[in-house]
């Protein structure tokens, strides 16, 4: 470790979304009960094998201990700002120090996170989360601020920028409390620390089990089994989650914060309400699936027969719909994503040089770098003259998207999406800075129809409203709207669009004999799944019927997501701003291939 003239920080790497592995630790300690506590001293080997003691550090006026993980997305944005810290603090003695607690996590994965997020200040490895038990450490990242005597005076959060409490995560587009640098401030002045304890969010370290393994629910039988039904085709190598879910070694830390994910709601990402409609995309474990998993966890994670384990999964490489005839990337050259912060939505304009009339049976949106691309989607542009013929697919949640679980959009044999010649297409990019500089350049891929096979024409569809205001502070305040379709057609696909105050909402079919129907209702939206439902079967929407669509939303402190609660919010394209839009696909109820929207 580093020695830097009187304070010493302990940054201690856990994993993102681990947790007790033993039950009787599950319980979350009283936090406050950890100040003034004493730490006693430890040794523990970097991931190179050099032993530390925190003794050898006896000159150090404060010691800040961290909790961090490999593969935690918050680990990853706050790697940059602990590194600045340890830098900031350098010259006045604080001194920074890594320890991973993660029974999953190798020394050689430790090495590559010091090195992609360039960690300089020492990084251990604290195999059996000894160390993190004296801590009493529960989530990762979590800081622990230790005077000259080793007495805890501070613990909790790096800051309020970051987490994962709400959903699948947050991102505010500043910090506002900048815990961690007061605490240390205070802390070398001689004073009392203010808020000596806030609420780290994140993940459960991935402690060693402190019981045997037991009982006839095993991984190589029962739950991988699950995992590659619900979990697998994202919490893969190469796709979008943060960390695989493939082999035991991987998945027996991460279960406890698997099984809290899971009792959330928060995995695997659906938000329906199962009251209303049914959906071929329905990603949702089962209660007894659900109680499956618990009681594995409760076992202590038994791994069962190797003979038992099923074969892995065989999964489509490259393109899912098959070889693209035509790719469109966003743009000639990559994206530059900051390390941190938030970006705003992008926008790229593309011509392909249309110049003809284009049937499209097969579409995908393809994200060049999966690490930053949040979602993005691909509009039509049509040109001026066949504006009201071509722009369905922008006001009908665009030709194709991108979002975690998202699938490549395939038209059935003789249905295909029309796009009229001199079209353009414009991308919007949602970007999520993962603590690294990083590049990206995203592109989709079109498989064409022949125009005399095209029977049936796809169309996509929106209800909006652009005309509100949300008053500051308001909880749960309502906005809606409506379309009536002219014609009768056939509903295969619902998408509610709103931003990051978005909190639910709700399509409601009132048919021309005065009947209604709840088709989805969606009570907790999570911006960060963007997520297309799609019926089992297409439900006929008679000519005449309205589409009633009612979005809530919380501009209020209590959502965490929030950028600011205290001002008025309107209609706009980027995420501080707000929409309200539900999107929908149809088709028709016969053979239609028609080119304009009468």
């Amino acid at each position: 470790m580093r020695r830097i003239n009187g304070v010493i920080v302990f940054v201690a790497l856990g994993a993102c979304c681990a947790s007790l592995t033993d039950p009787a630790q599950a319980a979350t300690p009283d936090l406050a009960n950890s100040i003034d506590r004493k730490i006693d001293n430890f040794t523990l080997p970097d991931y190179r094998g050099r032993p530390y003691a925190l003794d050898d550090f006896a000159d150090k006026s404060v010691v800040v201990v961290a909790f961090l993980g490999n593969e935690c997305p918050l680990c990853k944005q706050y790697a940059p700002r602990l590194e600045q810290l340890s830098k900031d603090f350098a010259e006045r003695g604080v001194c920074f120090l890594g320890i991973n607690a993660n029974q999953q996590d190798a020394p050689s994965e430790i090495a590559a996170y010091v090195r992609c997020c360039q960690v300089t200040f020492p990084v251990l490895k604290d195999a059996g989360n000894v160390v993190a038990d004296q801590f009493a450490a529960v989530r990762v990242p979590e800081v622990f601020v230790l005077d000259k005597d080793r007495h805890i005076r501070y613990r909790g959060r790096i800051d309020d920028q970051f987490g994962l409490s709400t959903g699948s995560g947050y991102a505010r587009p500043k910090t506002r409390s900048r815990d961690l640098a007061v605490a240390i401030e205070e802390v070398l002045a001689g004073k009392k620390v203010t808020h000596s304890v806030t609420e780290a969010s994140g993940c459960l370290i991935g402690r060693t089990a402190k019981i045997e393994p037991h009982g006839d629910i095993t991984f190589n039988n029962q739950i991988s089994r699950l995992l590659q039904k619900h979990c697998v085709d994202c919490h893969r190598s190469g796709e979008v989650a943060p960390f695989a879910l493939l082999e035991y070694s991987e998945v027996v830390g991460w279960a406890p914060m698997m099984r809290e994910v899971i009792d959330q709601g928060r995995m695997p990402p659906w938000f329906a309400n199962p009251e209303f409609g049914h959906f071929a995309n329905d990603s949702r474990m089962s209660a007894q699936e659900k109680e499956l998993f618990s009681k594995w966890v409760d076992n202590g994670c038994p791994e069962g027969d190797p003979k038992d384990l099923p074969p892995p999964p065989q999964y489509t490489t490259g393109w899912q719909m098959g070889e693209p005839e035509h790719i469109i990337y966003m743009r000639d050259t990559p994206y530059t994503v900051p390390a941190e912060g938030v970006v705003e939505y992008q926008y790229f304009t593309v011509d392909p040089h249309f110049t003809e009339d284009k049937w499209i049976q097969a579409a995908e949106a393809r994200p060049g770098n999966r690490s930053v691309v949040h979602h993005m989607i691909a509009f039509v542009l049509a040109p001026p003259r066949r504006e009201k013929a071509g722009n369905d697919f922008r006001r009908g949640g665009g030709l194709v998207g991108y979002a975690p679980g998202e699938r490549a959009r395939i038209y059935p044999v003789g249905t295909a999406a029309f796009v009229p010649a001199g079209s353009k297409f414009v991308f919007q990019l949602h970007y999520t800075p993962n603590g690294r500089e990083q590049q990206d350049r995203s592109y989709i891929g079109l498989k064409f129809a022949e125009p005399g096979t095209v029977k049936r024409r796809a169309r996509g569809g929106a209800a909006v409203n652009r005309r509100f205001t949300i008053q500051p502070g308001v909880e749960n305040q309502p906005v809606a709207a409506h379309y009536t379709f002219d014609k009768e057609v056939l509903l295969a696909t619902l998408f509610p669009h709103m931003h990051l105050r978005g909190k639910s909402f709700r399509f409601v079919a009132r048919y021309p004999n005065g009947s209604t129907e709840t088709l989805l209702d969606v009570p907790q939206f999570d911006f960060n799944w963007q997520l297309r439902y799609e019926f089992s079967e297409p439900k006929l929407m008679p000519r005449g019927t309205v589409l009633e669509c009612t979005a809530h939303f919380d501009n209020s402190e209590h959502n965490l997501a929030n950028p600011n609660s205290k001002v008025a919010v309107r209609w706009g394209d980027q995420a501080f701003d707000e929409m309200m839009i539900g999107f929908f696909s149809t088709l028709p109820v016969n053979d239609d291939v028609s080119t304009d929207d009468k």
